[in-house]
């Protein structure tokens, strides 16, 4: 099985493009927004589209609702694709989600600056921004049962291959999901600065924990994800690189599920331990 990914921005067209780039390298299944879809059917997973909200689209987008990817995972080893093409806004969640789904390496990333023009990104953008217009690279009548949103219309594929090829491919569903009528949605480094330092306090080995930072990464004015570093005091007695591995692990989990922000790295700097002193009378 091979893999391959369409990376590009939000609203710049990837799942519009999804059936061009997927016949071109001879790809016979898709995963996007958290759907495999194959032969036009969407075989497993639910749409993030289908979400009431932006944060709970991308946690979905990324399968780490539970039991997301153990569904999606399991239809993949039932109807064994030739080759998987994953859709997402960059190179580092296409990654993660290969991983989740424990998929091969991707071997060939396509950017859709590359097949697309910037006039024909920006006008991808206007219909998303402005009339909350997103594309399902699947017919509307496979769609109906699978979204809770609104179906606008369906948009026939106008690719010059073969019958066989598009027939397969099928057509693509223009839908309006109820989380893009909410607008933009920013969450401030002091909600996730909170958010750490409530998990790091609740571990009971924990004495203290200070200057919590948060850092954004960017790529082209694109937020890619988080780093999070703090300071912490520990009480004497256990095995330090076990408990800070652990910590790591709730504040990444607990920073994903409640904001849908990918982080990258959690540093943890154990300043000090902290030792009971015992008087026996």
């Amino acid at each position: 099985m091979d893999v391959i990914a369409l990376v590009g921005p939000s609203g710049t067209g990837k799942s519009h493009r999804a059936l061009q780039v997927a016949q071109e390298n001879n790809a016979d299944a898709i995963i996007d927004d958290g759907i495999l879809i194959k032969d036009g059917h969407i075989i497993a997973g639910e749409s993030a589209k289908t979400e009431k909200s932006k944060i709970m689209a991308v946690r979905r987008a990324i399968f780490v609702l539970p039991g997301h990817a153990e569904q999606v995972r399991e239809a993949i080893q039932r109807i064994q694709p030739h080759r998987i093409l994953i859709i997402g806004t960059s190179e580092n969640m296409v990654h993660k989600i290969a991983k989740t789904l424990r998929l091969p390496s991707i071997q060939l990333i396509v950017r859709i600056e590359d097949i697309a023009s910037k006039a024909e990104m920006a006008l991808a953008q206007f219909h998303r921004l402005k009339e909350g217009k997103h594309i399902i690279p699947v017919p509307t009548i496979e769609l109906k049962p699978h979204f809770s949103g609104y179906l606008i219309d369906p948009l026939q594929s106008l690719f010059k291959k073969s019958r066989v090829r598009r027939r397969k491919l099928g057509e693509k569903s223009i839908v309006r999901p109820v989380f893009s009528y909410y607008g933009k949605l920013i969450i401030d480094d002091r909600v996730i600065r909170a958010i750490v330092e409530k998990i790091v306090k609740t571990r009971e080995f924990v004495k203290n924990v200070k200057r919590v930072t948060v850092q954004h990464l960017f790529q082209d004015d694109e937020d890619r994800g988080l780093k999070i570093s703090c300071e912490v005091v520990l009480s004497y007695g256990s095995h330090i690189p076990t408990l800070v591995e652990q910590t790591q692990a709730k504040v990444r989990e607990a920073v994903e599920y409640t904001t849908g922000m990918i982080v990258h790295s959690i540093n943890i700097n154990v300043r000090a331990l902290y030792v009971e002193t015992q008087f026996n009378r």
